[in-house]
């Protein structure tokens, strides 16, 4: 099946039955905080949560109350709602009990500080804001940011040879504490394709490893990460590889834009292991490089200290031998199997390399066919700051 992806100005619009917005309603001293999805049509739901044994009330609630259909997210950024008990959650039960009568099974989706119990007050008097006739992607994008520096959304239509289409659209957030275990900070994807749900949770799974699952700003994981994927059927048109494809694409573009927005960061590196015993010990080197202090704050200095690489790649518990060990900086091998390479012209030409935004770095294993590529950045003052005055 032949199939074209055709990109979206304000995603969330063109999908099928599906309104968005954001409003202030306070949790912020300013800025969009309180956002919503509302579809007309109830959703079937894929969702993938956190490893975090300290896992956020609105977690909780989703699995308490089992859902496997809503037609209403309701989601807010600076609060964080976990660490908060039952009470947490019963928070969220009044909350959207104020809700409009047509949202059906809604749930509740929040990032922001720990150890909080949400302004209640505020966000229900905020609830008679919303127009749910509104159509708006960047303002529900920038209502779930915290420390993200811009708003993170996409989408497409997805045309098949037939002329039939359908739509998928995601926003996400994430700029610190990002280190994935099967999600990443929030994000909803959304879409009109008619998916069997078994085939939902099916690719959804299936894509969070080279997107979610291969980045790192900081190497710690959140109380609240989560997948949302919602499909209303209302296109009556569906492809599985047309869809597996689509959704491939809005998640790792995604991934990358939370990497590449990581707090203060400047670097967005690709850390590319192959030639390991297996690919999920390609992984664990990978993963370890992108949570690396010494590496990251290297990136940020643009210091090729590829020492650092192979002394991570080593600590990191996986099958390896120095010499079968080959590193470069995009095209420009420093260590080749026992061999140093890094004369000082090979260093000023790597040093090039790491003056980019964006670039690459192929550690070589040479053991077996396991292969990986994570996702990182770099570590500077600026990170350091942010997190500093967080709840200042």
């Amino acid at each position: 099946m032949q199939f074209q992806l055709i990109p979206l100005k304000n995603p969330f619009a063109h999908v099928e039955g599906i309104f968005c917005d954001g409003v202030y309603a306070g949790l912020k001293p300013d800025g969009l905080d309180i956002g919503f999805i509302y579809s007309t049509a109830p959703c079937d739901i894929a969702a993938v949560f956190t490893s975090n044994r300290f896992q956020a009330a609105p977690i909780k609630h989703f699995q308490k109350h089992n859902i496997t259909q809503t037609n209403f997210i309701l989601a807010n950024s600076k609060n964080a709602n976990a660490l908060t008990g039952e009470a947490g959650v019963e928070d969220i039960e009044e909350i959207l009990s104020h809700l409009p009568t047509c949202a059906q099974n809604p749930l509740m989706s929040s990032t922001g500080v720990i150890g909080v119990r949400l302004p209640k007050e505020k966000i229900i008097a905020a609830l008679s804001k919303f127009d749910l006739s509104s159509k708006n992607s960047e303002n529900f994008a920038k209502a779930i940011m915290t420390t993200d520096s811009f708003p993170k959304y996409i989408g497409y239509e997805v045309k098949l040879e037939n002329s039939k289409s359908f739509h998928i659209a995601a926003a996400a957030k994430g700029a610190g504490m990002i280190n994935p275990q099967l999600a990443t900070m929030l994000c909803f994807i959304v879409t009109d394709a008619n998916v069997p749900q078994s085939e939902m949770h099916e690719l959804l799974y299936k894509n969070l490893d080279y997107s979610f699952n291969a980045i790192s700003v900081d190497g710690d994981t959140s109380t609240n990460d989560s997948v949302f994927l919602l499909a209303n059927g209302l296109s009556s048109v569906y492809d599985k590889e047309a869809f597996d494809f689509a959704l491939r694409t809005i998640m790792h573009h995604l991934a990358l834009q939370i990497v590449k927005d990581g707090e203060g960061a400047s670097k967005l590196v690709a850390f590319e292991v192959k030639g390991a015993k297996s690919k999920e010990e390609a992984k664990k080197a990978a993963k370890a490089l992108t949570n690396s202090l010494l590496v990251k704050t290297a990136l940020f200095g643009e210091d090729p200290n590829w020492g650092r690489i192979a002394s991570t790649i080593g600590a990191s518990g996986v099958m390896c031998d120095e010499k079968l060990l080959q590193i470069s900086f995009e095209d420009i091998l420093v260590y080749d199997r026992g061999t140093i390479l890094f004369d000082k012209e090979q260093e000023a030409k790597a040093h090039a390399v790491m003056q980019k935004d964006e670039f690459k770095i192929t550690c070589d294993l040479g053991i077996g066919d396991g292969s990986f590529t994570a996702y990182g950045c770099d570590l500077g003052y600026e990170y350091v700051k942010i997190n500093a005055e967080y709840r200042t």
